[in-house]
């Protein structure tokens, strides 16, 4: 069951896919009725999932769910992961690899591996203060507060000294 991202609480699981690019204007429109229609017949051992979604800088796909209603299982979680590996097909686009990063330069985010972020620290190219985005946070709230941050108070921290 689909609903509006606002209307979740901050309790909501989340899941955030980072692209290795920016998304087209014409990916995005197909890409939003692709993630509404998935999340109409998204379900739970039969129960339906009160679900949404977010896409923020053109880059990354946060898929959110309210537990309070029907919780995530293995099966219902393995579908969407298969959802997001269908998307990588389509679109040519890696949404999986955890071992890069993202981060603001100005304006813009990039992308890159993790070694090369971390190269990038050692040789004070990115710093302390540089805003990471931490795909590693569980839910709404946390998403909310603690998603775009310096680095300092991230986990990518360990890479700035």
């Amino acid at each position: 069951m689909y609903v509006e991202f606002d209307t979740l609480p901050d309790s909501s699981r989340i899941w955030i896919y980072q692209a290795n690019r920016s998304f087209t204007d014409e990916e995005l429109v197909e890409i939003k009725a692709k993630l509404e229609q998935f999340i109409e017949q998204w379900t739970a051992h039969g129960g339906s999932l009160k679900a949404s979604y977010e896409i923020r800088y053109k880059r990354f796909i946060i898929l959110a769910l309210d537990q309070d209603l029907n919780a995530a299982t293995g099966c219902s979680i393995d579908a969407s992961v298969q959802f997001i590996q269908n998307l990588e097909k389509e679109y040519g686009v890696d949404l999986l690899d955890k071992m890069n990063v993202s981060y603001k330069q100005g304006e813009f985010v990039a992308y890159k591996s993790l070694a090369d972020f971390k190269k990038m620290a050692k040789n004070k190219a990115v710093s302390p203060k540089t805003i990471v985005f931490n795909n590693l946070v569980n839910n709404k709230g946390e998403y909310l507060e603690a998603w775009e941050v310096p680095a300092a108070e991230s986990w990518h921290n360990r890479f700035m000294n």
